[in-house]
C-alpha cells in the first residue's frame, strides 16, 4: 500500500495538562475515513524520524491530536504555533473493532486515554475508565461526559478520583460489560488482559510502542504474538496493530 504525506493546518495548540497537548489539524480527506485505534505519523521539523500519535478524535473535517511531551521531537511539536502547515501520514494501522449491541467498558491509562475518546463515540453508553498517576496528568474528563459515557476516574495517589488503578475498578464492574477495549502502559494492559481473561471477556489492547518508520519496512517496533497453533512469531506494532486481541500478546 502506498502512503502519502499531506499537509495539515494546525488550527489549535493548547496545553491541556502538565506537559500534555492538545492539538487540532484540518485535512477533511483524511479526518473522515479515520477509524478508532488508528494513528498519525507526524514530521518533525529537523528531526529524520516522524513521531507516530495516536488519533483522539475527528468530525470528519479535522483531528485532534492529543500527546505527551517526551523528548526533543514532541517539545518541538508543542512550541508550533496556530496556522503552521503539518506534514502529516493518517490514518495508519489497524484500530479497534467495534460492534453494534455489544455493551464495551474502554480503559485508558496515562497518555493511553485520548484514543480511547474516539473509540467510545463509536459504541452506546460505554464505560469508561481512566487512569492517571495524580490530577496532575488528568485529562479529556469532560469529553467523555459530553458523549454519554459511564465515566470512573481513577488515580494511583488519590489526589482525585478513586483512589488505585483501572483494574481496581475493572474487576468490580466486569460483569457489566461485554467486551473491553484498552489502551497504555504495558504492565496495565497485561493486568487488564488477564482480568479479561479470567472472566471469559473478550479484549482488545492498544500497544503502546516506539514506532520508526510507521509503515512495517523496519524493525523498531516488533512485538511477540501467539498464533492460534502455539506457535509464537514478531509482528509490526505499526503494520499489524497497534490494536490487537489480548489473547494473541505475549506479555
Amino acid at each position: 500500500m502506498k502512503y502519502d504525506a499531506q499537509a495539515f493546518e494546525l488550527i489549535s495548540n493548547k496545553e491541556i495538562a502538565n506537559g500534555i497537548f492538545d492539538w487540532t489539524v484540518k485535512n477533511k480527506s483524511l479526518s473522515s475515513i479515520a477509524q478508532p485505534g488508528q494513528f498519525a505519523h507526524i514530521a518533525v521539523p529537523g528531526k529524520t524520524l516522524r513521531r507516530p500519535i495516536s488519533i483522539c478524535d475527528t468530525d470528519g473535517e479535522n483531528l485532534r491530536l492529543v500527546f505527551q511531551v517526551k523528548g526533543q521531537g514532541t517539545e518541538i511539536m508543542s512550541q508550533l504555533k496556530e496556522g503552521a502547515s503539518v506534514d502529516i501520514i493518517a490514518p495508519l494501522g489497524n484500530g479497534f473493532k467495534i460492534e453494534k449491541g455489544k455493551k464495551y467498558c474502554f480503559i485508558g491509562g496515562g497518555i493511553g486515554v485520548p484514543p480511547m475518546l474516539y473509540a467510545a463515540k463509536a459504541a452506546c453508553k460505554p464505560l469508561v475508565i481512566t487512569g492517571f498517576r495524580s490530577k496532575d496528568f488528568v485529562i479529556l474528563q469532560d469529553d467523555f461526559k459530553s458523549i454519554g459515557a459511564d465515566l470512573v476516574l481513577a488515580t494511583d495517589d488519590g489526589s482525585t478520583g478513586i483512589h488505585g488503578f483501572v483494574t481496581d475498578v475493572l474487576k468490580e464492574r466486569i460483569n457489566e460489560v461485554d467486551e473491553i477495549c484498552a489502551c497504555g502502559p504495558f504492565p496495565m494492559l497485561r493486568a487488564v488482559a488477564q482480568a479479561a481473561k479470567e472472566n471469559n471477556k473478550p479484549c482488545q489492547v492498544s500497544l503502546e510502542e516506539r514506532m520508526g518508520c510507521g509503515v512495517g519496512a523496519c524493525l523498531v517496533c516488533a512485538c511477540k504474538v501467539k498464533r492460534a497453533n502455539g506457535e509464537e512469531e514478531y509482528l509490526h506494532v505499526c503494520k499489524n496493530g497497534p490494536v490487537f486481541n489480548a489473547e494473541e500478546v505475549v506479555f
